[in-house]
């Protein structure tokens, strides 16, 4: 379900039942590209079965899913189409076409070709912790993560919203569980990034090797800093955390995500969904106590 999730703290009342939460993201809900846009994100429903309620709130957290659609209209597609409305110009006009005539021009063929654009989708899970007042969004990107804020706010108006941050930083637990020296929850995985503290275009990285050999280790303690690291949490999730507290690559040890034993979709999303939850719950609750509380 959840692959990479960035958090965010939700500094207000939340709706009090799925059904406020539905009926207020029913306001900014999914509706297709029109023939001349280029991009159009809603919330679509989240049950695999026929309710179009746009959250379902299980085990004390909200699952909500945002899609977004967008127009493949390649910029080598409206340049070709350029190119001939310039020619057809000059053989016209007897005259190369201005600056300003030409972006009109490319305007035009843009818009005429934008109907005729393949269209693709993306969807994006999100989870709301009640308890805690947490937002969580399935991307690393930040371009998408802010899509999906505006398009909360669409919905949930005056919902304020800031990244989750703790009192110390988080670099200080990447280097602690790279040293060995963290609490037993957090073990090393064999993945990491680091960058040298003074050229930010210095960077390297290891993927699948053993993180604990020396040689390795001897970069940090040389000056160099630990953006990314791979970790283990209790056995139970494996992820990659950076300095910004995003996580990515993330899987749940033993979850099959191909499973299909259940001949209840529902179920099967609730019961991903719940361990998903309740995983995360627990993993925030161990950094906060870490790193000293929520900033």
């Amino acid at each position: 379900m959840f692959r990479n999730v960035r958090h965010y703290r939700i500094e207000n009342d939340w709706p009090d039942s799925e059904e406020q939460v539905a009926e207020l993201l029913g306001k900014a809900a999914f509706t297709p590209c029109g023939p001349l846009t280029e991009r159009s994100s809603g919330f679509m429903p989240v049950a695999p079965d026929s309710s179009d309620l746009q959250a379902r709130r299980v085990n004390g957290a909200d699952l909500i899913r945002l899609r977004s659609q967008s127009r493949v209209l390649p910029a080598a597609a409206v340049n070709e189409e350029l190119e001939q409305r310039i020619e057809e110009y000059r053989g016209r006009m007897q005259e190369v076409p201005s600056p300003r005539e030409k972006r009109r021009m490319k305007a035009e063929a843009r818009d005429e070709l934008m109907p005729k654009a393949l269209l693709k989708s993306d969807k994006i899970w999100g989870y709301v912790d009640l308890k805690e007042k947490i937002l969580g969004i399935d991307t690393a990107l930040p371009t998408a993560a802010e899509r999906f804020l505006r398009r909360l706010s669409a919905g949930v108006e005056n919902i304020n919203l800031r990244p989750l941050q703790f009192n110390k930083p988080v670099g200080d637990l990447l280097t602690r569980v790279f040293l060995g020296n963290a609490p037993s929850q957090f073990a090393l995985g064999r993945e990491c990034r680091m960058q040298d503290a003074g050229d930010a275009n210095s960077k390297v990285r290891w993927a699948n090797f053993d993180l604990s050999d020396k040689a390795i280790r001897n970069h940090v303690a040389d000056g160099m800093r630990l953006t990314h690291l791979s970790i283990v949490y209790d056995n139970v999730l494996s992820f990659v955390l950076d300095e910004n507290c995003v996580l990515s690559k993330m899987r749940i040890v033993g979850m099959d995500d191909e499973s299909d034993d259940s001949n209840d979709p529902l179920a099967q999303l609730d019961s991903e969904f719940v361990l998903t939850t309740g995983t995360l719950r627990l993993l925030l609750a161990d950094l906060r106590k870490t790193l000293d509380g929520y900033a």
